[in-house]
């Protein structure tokens, strides 16, 4: 496979905590959301985040990892639902994301809860979001069947 690159942008006018800005997506696969420090330091309806951008890229690489471990343990996934929270925290150093907690329930015949747990674990090691974080931001993975 050749190296594909994929680009998103961000547009910011006015300072930190009374700015705002726009990310837009190059694939256009999704819409142009806005952005401000209140929508990142709180909950704001209808605009996004940094961090809920990371946690929307790291659950869905984690869910495409753990389908390709179950595939090739013979027990491919009927459904895997995952969520990712991205914490984000003032600590000493400043604000920063201090951790990603991946929660997956899955549907897999034949598959036990420790055989599920194992493979959930490889896949929050291995998927390329947890690559590029490990080291600097703690994550955690949870896993049940249904």
């Amino acid at each position: 496979m050749s190296e594909v690159v994929s680009r998103a942008k961000a547009v910011w006018e006015g300072d930190l905590f009374h700015g705002k800005g726009q990310v837009s997506f190059d694939s256009g696969a999704l819409p142009t959301k806005d952005v401000t420090w209140a929508a990142r330091s709180s909950k704001v309806p209808g605009m996004t985040s940094p961090e809920e951008l990371l946690a929307a890229a790291h659950a869905s690489c984690f869910a495409m990892a753990l389908s390709n471990i179950l595939a090739k343990e013979g027990k491919p996934a009927t459904r895997l639902e995952v969520t990712a929270d991205a914490v984000f925290a003032k600590t000493d150093e400043g604000f920063r994301i201090t951790e990603v907690r991946l929660n997956v329930v899955g549907q897999i015949p034949g598959m036990s809860q420790d055989g599920f747990q194992k493979a959930a674990s490889m896949a929050g090691d291995g998927c390329p979001v947890s690559k590029a974080l490990k080291g600097n931001v703690k994550i955690t993975v949870s896993a049940k069947l249904v």
